[in-house]
């Protein structure tokens, strides 16, 4: 368990529980292919049962990190910023983007948007999942809403959140990994017949990198 004093500072988003950080190539939705540092917190409750991240689940057993060591880390090696989970608005983002901003680079976010909005963003990417909603105020300020299609039933879901999010928010339909055989042909009909949507795959997987 944390203690307390530790504790109190994950409350205020000045230290968080980091799983990892990396440099890469972003591989998904609106901007991949580019160059991205990647800030991946411990923390999520959201459960999905396809999730390929499990492990990010428990925020106990990720190091309470202070920003001020993740930002300058960021700051390193590019200025394109990722922040990603795990849940990271489970955590108060207004501290760690406050310093990303300060230095100058932009910050994204991939969130299921479960948890009131936080933190100051450049990029907002919706993944809205079906066991908790996000929040009226993630909606609002979605640039990308991510969808991941595991079944036919998602199709109906993604329309619903879509009606939810802003007119000039890019719509994306993303197999799920272990699925994508099966549903790729499915979204590929259903983009040809919407054609709002675009397709979003999991390029950094084809390419084998993080």
């Amino acid at each position: 368990m944390l203690q307390t004093e530790t504790r109190l500072l994950v409350e205020k988003g000045l230290v968080l529980p980091l799983m990892e950080e990396f440099y890469t190539i972003q591989g998904e939705g609106y901007h991949k292919g580019t160059a991205a540092y990647f800030i991946r917190v411990g923390g999520c409750d959201v459960g999905c049962h396809w999730c390929d991240v499990k492990e990010s689940w428990n925020a106990e057993t990720h190091p309470p990190t202070v920003i001020e060591s993740i930002v300058e880390n960021a700051a390193r090696h590019s200025d394109t910023i990722v922040v990603t989970g795990g849940e990271p608005l489970t955590w108060d983002m207004g501290p760690l983007t406050s310093q990303l901003k300060a230095r100058g680079l932009r910050t994204h976010i991939e969130t299921s948007g479960a948890y009131p909005l936080t933190g100051e963003w450049d990029w907002f990417c919706l993944s809205p999942k079906k066991r908790m909603l996000p929040k009226e105020e993630c909606y609002a300020v979605a640039d990308e809403l991510k969808v991941i299609v595991y079944n036919k039933s998602d199709f109906d879901f993604a329309e619903a959140q879509a009606a939810k999010v802003p007119d000039d928010c890019i719509l994306y339909l993303q197999p799920e990994w272990s699925k994508r055989d099966t549903m790729i042909p499915q979204i590929v009909d259903y983009v040809m017949e919407h054609p709002k949507w675009k397709v979003s795959l999991q390029t950094h997987k084809y390419l084998n990198i993080p």
